[in-house]
């Protein structure tokens, strides 16, 4: 619910701040004393572009600010603080500023703020009639949701709306899968190639360091045996060989140990010494013994190396990034046999969720289409009452080429306010007045499943008059029972039926015009009523027409 509107120097109002209350809040006053400046003011928040005429003259910006009550908006609440604004004390304020240099700037509960994401939030609070812009019932999409809630078909649609994702995410797997697959076909041969290079070379893990190591010892085995055989000579086998001399010492030590028993510690180390010398000695003998040359070996093992060597070079650098890339080639070419199975699996999903989308779509319709012609009869049982006996009200379900997360048929209301005349789409009627009326008519049979909390209407009593006038009153204060209801209007009948009553009155401040508004209480409406019913505000007869329409709407229940 809207509580309060602060208005500064827009226009020609210099600081204003207009209470409403729950109910039926009306606004009268002269011609051209500002009315419909407040709602200019109002459409702002609404998402109207903003121009630096507007500012007030000789001030340098204009603010407007609505401050709503969000009690039981919960998901609105929801949507605000996942947009990333705080919601307090279970306020919203929403706010714009225009300045006269042409800059303009946004908040939303203090935080600043794009014009679009203020318009976006205020026009889920309020509804304005009068203006093309801002009239939510005008867009197709709205209308279907307005049929929807008043079919009671919310289970229907969540159903559809469930089949639809799921077919749609079956057919994006499916998508995927089969871009997927053409991927491997067109590689196949390349990669079945590359797998079988590396499948017939049998590589094994640290292979290659083994065969470089192997080979080295193969391409210098004579070197080896030569050079091993030296060394046993001169370590234990040649004449005067390292061991033979060891053992000379050895005896000296013996010898003298006999005069120096400190000796007999040297005499143990050069005897561990020859040891170790011999048994050097004869490992290097037997290491030569053993050398083996073999060309045949070599070779072979020289086109192994070359082997993996290559296979490194296009699939390494090292062995195991050749041994990995075998094991996810190998997984490819698995997943391409595989693939066809499972997407035949996944077009038998898509086709069931299908049919499933397709069933729940038509039960969608069926209560659409139920619902469109109780519709239809009820706005022209009300349009005749609210002044248009030559109404026709049409709710057209066009079907799609397909069935969308929203059923299978666009869904928008066709109206005719004159004889003869085909209907024609809602946003196409001409006059504000006339619009506003079906507005009214809708808002009033949409009473209880309409979900915008604050409604105005502005131009609503144009043309009307007498019994016609009464009606629309009367259908006012019936939607003012589920809604707040703001009008602006010059018909006494319409006026006399509000729960809060406010004039609008133009005057001067510091030499240029100047709007104020103030609430009326229930003298103050006598005579404001009065004087709307065209006689002398001052006169008996005038108040007590005036008066006995005040006091009709106790009697309406």
């Amino acid at each position: 619910m809207l509580l309060e509107l602060r208005i500064r120097d827009f226009a020609v109002i210099h600081d204003l701040a207009v209470e409403l209350g729950p109910g039926l809040n009306v606004l009268t006053g002269e011609t051209g004393a500002g009315k419909s400046i407040l709602l200019g003011a109002l459409s702002l928040l609404l998402g109207e572009r903003a121009s630096s005429d507007s500012v007030r003259m000789g001030a340098d910006r204009a603010l407007v600010e609505a401050v709503f009550d969000l009690s039981g908006r919960d998901a609105l609440r929801s949507d605000l603080e996942e947009a990333g604004f705080t919601v307090d004390d279970g306020l919203l304020v929403l706010r714009r500023e225009v300045q006269a240099a042409g800059r303009n700037r946004a908040w939303i509960n203090g935080s600043p703020a794009t014009a679009g994401t203020v318009g976006l939030f205020g026009r889920r609070l309020v509804d304005l009639h009068g203006q093309h812009e801002h009239q939510t019932l005008l867009d197709p999409s709205e209308q279907r949701g307005i049929l929807d809630a008043f079919a009671g078909a919310s289970m229907a649609l969540a159903q559809v709306r469930g089949a639809h994702t799921r077919l749609s995410d079956l057919r994006a797997n499916r998508d995927e899968r089969r871009a997927r697959q053409g991927e491997l076909e067109a590689r196949a041969d390349f990669v079945r190639f590359q797998l079988e290079e590396i499948r017939s070379a049998k590589p094994r893990a640290g292979e290659d360091d083994e065969a470089e190591s192997e080979l080295r010892r193969l391409d210098h085995a004579e070197e080896l045996a030569r050079s091993a055989t030296e060394a046993h000579g001169l370590l234990y086998d040649d004449a005067g060989s390292a061991s033979e001399r060891l053992a000379r010492v050895r005896d000296i030590l013996q010898r003298l140990t006999r005069f120096d028993e400190g000796l007999g510690e040297l005499r143990d180390q050069v005897e561990t010494a020859y040891h170790l010398t011999t048994e050097l000695g004869r490992s290097l003998g037997d290491y030569a013994a053993d050398v083996e040359v073999d060309p045949g070996r070599a070779e072979e093992l020289r086109r192994r190396v070359d082997l993996l060597s290559r296979l490194k070079r296009k699939y390494g650098p090292e062995l195991s990034h050749v041994l990995a890339t075998g094991e996810r080639l190998s997984g490819e070419l698995e997943e391409l046999e595989s693939g066809e199975v499972e997407l035949e699996g996944v077009e038998e999903a898509i086709r069931e969720a299908a049919v499933e989308l397709d069933a729940h779509a038509r039960e969608l319709t069926e209560a659409r289409t139920g619902a469109a012609k109780r519709l239809e009869e009820a706005m022209e049982e009300l349009l005749p009452e609210l002044g248009l006996p030559d109404a026709v009200f049409r709710v057209i379900l066009s079907p799609e080429a397909v069935v969308g997360p929203h059923g299978r048929e666009r869904v928008e209301f066709y109206v005719s306010l004159n004889r003869g005349f085909e209907p024609r789409p809602l946003a196409r009627i001409a006059s504000g007045g006339e619009l506003s009326r079906v507005m009214l008519a809708l808002k009033r049979t949409l009473a209880r499943v309409d979900q915008v909390p604050t409604l105005i209407f502005d131009e609503i009593d144009a043309g009307i008059g007498g019994v016609v006038a009464t009606f629309v009153a009367r259908k006012l204060r019936e939607v003012a029972d589920h809604h707040q209801v703001l009008v602006i209007t010059h018909l006494a009948q319409l006026a006399s039926v509000g729960h809060r009553h406010l004039r609008v009155e133009k005057g001067t401040r510091e030499g240029l015009a100047a709007t104020t508004i103030y609430p009326l209480a229930q003298e103050d409406r006598v005579e404001e009523i009065a004087r709307m019913l065209g006689g002398d505000p001052e006169s008996s007869t005038s108040r007590s027409h005036a008066r006995e329409l005040l006091s009709a709407p106790e009697g309406w229940g």
